[in-house]
């Protein structure tokens, strides 16, 4: 059985588990599964959802999270992400997790009934105002700070406008939001009060700001056993005095002191991990590894504490990283989170892995077997065989990514085979690596026309008519587009209301108060298009059809 059948076996057996409740089994095997393929998502995913059940919503978020980098177009990953983060009261990150994954998949009701069911644990827990009206709501109070000099400033940063909006649809956050400094400031703008020498009241929500760390990181020891002999004591003695000789980077000193105390007591592996740490700092890694194995070997023989072995195991793994063996250095990483998993080896992990992802996609580029492949899918594509051109058209892009019309050329396969939004995606990627090839532009606007997308469509045949004024094929397509929009103006709001990008945008009171400006003096249009932000959010409305510029 190999490894890739175990993990599905055992996924299973955790399935099975968990439709009958029993989460600590379920929980297991997935954590075995995970053990035998950690590559896979679902794995992760799954588990999740089990930790969830078992109320464990932090050890939940972490899967969620693995799950989201691992497969960042899944949308199952942010809903997960989502349930979590709900669960642990922060609901504007849930709210955020579940937009995200609508990008991917616009009509997932689960994830439309998560924001659903956030929105309503958000309004439920709103205990601000008690009938008083909301001071940050409405343009007044948008144009009192922006001219008060007091928070005028406030207004140069994007966290601030996304505070106030967040704010104004809410005011029950404002507790929530008191660390921040500025919220007093604009509470007092507001109310016409002095807030200044006010306090919160509330010591606990105080954050301290962490001391610096020191250039050295120190070696950090596991506890030691209770019941401890002369000799053990001595020991540890002689450890902490190499401890500090490897704070002062003094590190022939610091392993002198760390054979002392491996001669007094030469059952604790510690002593060799820290070892471990001043070969590494000294950029002897292969002396580093020697000692992590050492020390493997002493705490297998003695029974030592899982998170020994997990600190040796990621100890050798970074020696290997810089010695530039990668493959050696995600396995090393993965026996580590076998032994105890931490966020830390986690995003060192991933780091890893996608160091190798990318040599391997390096190692793949070929040009010449990529024209070859190219060739083979025009064949299939003539002879209406899209899945075999697809396919061809595939393995010529990992042979060379960067040929924008290879692109180009699956899009129209997947428009044939009717995926329209890939079809979009190969076309975004082929107009980013040639922003003047007409003919992606017009594929893409037939595939948002597939998907009734009329607006998006038309933006993107004028984006072809701007390079080629005189191409026929996307003058009627943009004939077509414009009958759309006008025989069903109602549709396209709907539509465009639908977009969380587009909520996001009219949610923001600086944009409502630009789109104002814009209706009452169209002059205003040219200095708002000079800022590159509110430019692009712009162009966003006018590709959705909301606004339209004559």
């Amino acid at each position: 059985m190999t490894d890739a059948e175990k993990a599905n076996s055992l996924k299973n057996q955790g399935n099975i588990a968990l439709n009958a409740g029993n989460l600590d089994e379920a929980i297991r095997c997935y954590t075995d599964a995970i053990k035998a393929d950690p590559t896979n998502h679902v794995l992760y995913s799954n588990r999740s959802a089990a930790y969830c059940k078992a109320g464990n919503y932090k050890e939940a978020l972490e899967d969620a999270e693995h799950t989201v980098q691992m497969k960042d177009d899944w949308a199952k990953g942010y809903s997960r992400k989502g349930a979590a983060l709900a669960y642990l009261k922060r609901y504007e990150d849930a709210l955020q997790a579940y937009m995200d994954g609508l990008k991917f998949d616009p009509n997932n009701q689960q994830l439309k009934d998560g924001i659903k069911d956030v929105k309503t644990q958000m309004n439920q827990g709103a205990g601000f105002d008690g009938g008083f009206p909301n001071p940050f709501k409405g343009l007044e109070a948008v144009e009192k700070l922006k001219n008060d000099p007091r928070t005028k400033d406030f207004f140069n940063d994007p966290s601030y406008l996304k505070l106030l909006m967040e704010l104004q649809q809410n005011p029950a956050l404002m507790m929530s939001k008191m660390k921040d400094p500025r919220i007093m400031t604009t509470l007092g703008v507001l109310l016409n009060i002095d807030l200044s020498s006010a306090g919160v009241g509330m010591e606990d929500d105080v954050e301290m700001t962490p001391p610096p760390k020191p250039d050295t990181p120190k070696p950090k020891e596991e506890p030691m056993e209770v019941e401890l002999t002369p000799e053990k004591k001595k020991a540890i003695e002689e450890k902490d005095k190499g401890n500090e000789l490897y704070k002062e980077k003094k590190f022939e000193e610091a392993l002198a002191q760390y054979d002392k105390a491996i001669e007094l007591d030469s059952t604790e592996m510690t002593f060799l991990t820290n070892k471990a740490a001043v070969y590494f700092e000294m950029k002897e890694f292969e002396t580093c590894i020697k000692e992590c194995e050492k020390a493997i070997e002493i705490g297998k023989e003695n029974r030592a504490d899982f998170k020994k072995f997990a600190k040796a195991y990621s100890r050798m793994a970074a020696a290997y990283f810089k010695l530039k063996d990668y493959n050696n250095a995600k396995h090393y990483y993965q026996k580590s989170l076998t032994e105890h998993r931490t966020r830390d080896t986690l995003n060192k992990l991933q780091e890893v892995e996608k160091i190798i992802k990318e040599e391997e996609k390096k190692k793949y580029i070929d040009p010449e077997r990529a024209l070859e492949a190219k060739n083979s899918g025009n064949e299939c594509f003539q002879k209406g065989d899209y899945p075999g051109a697809m396919k061809h058209y595939t393995e010529a892009i990992l042979r060379n990514p960067d040929d924008a019309k290879l692109y180009s050329n699956r899009a129209a396969c997947y428009q044939k085979l009717v995926e329209f939004p890939l079809a979009v995606k190969d076309c975004d990627t082929c107009i980013k690596l040639d922003p003047t090839f007409v003919k992606a532009y017009i594929r893409k606007a037939m595939a948002l026309m597939a998907l009734k997308e009329h607006s998006k469509a038309s933006a993107a045949y004028q984006k072809a008519l701007e390079i080629d004024p005189n191409n026929q094929e996307a003058l009627d397509g943009y004939r077509k587009c414009m009958a759309a929009n006008s025989s069903n103006p109602e549709e396209v709001r709907k539509q465009a209301m639908s977009d969380p990008e587009v909520q996001q945008i009219l949610g923001d009171p600086a944009m409502r108060l630009i789109l104002e400006q814009m209706q009452n003096d169209p002059r205003a249009l040219q200095e708002h298009l000079k800022n590159p932000d509110i430019a692009a959010k712009i162009q966003k409305l006018l590709e959705s059809g909301l606004i339209a510029i004559r």
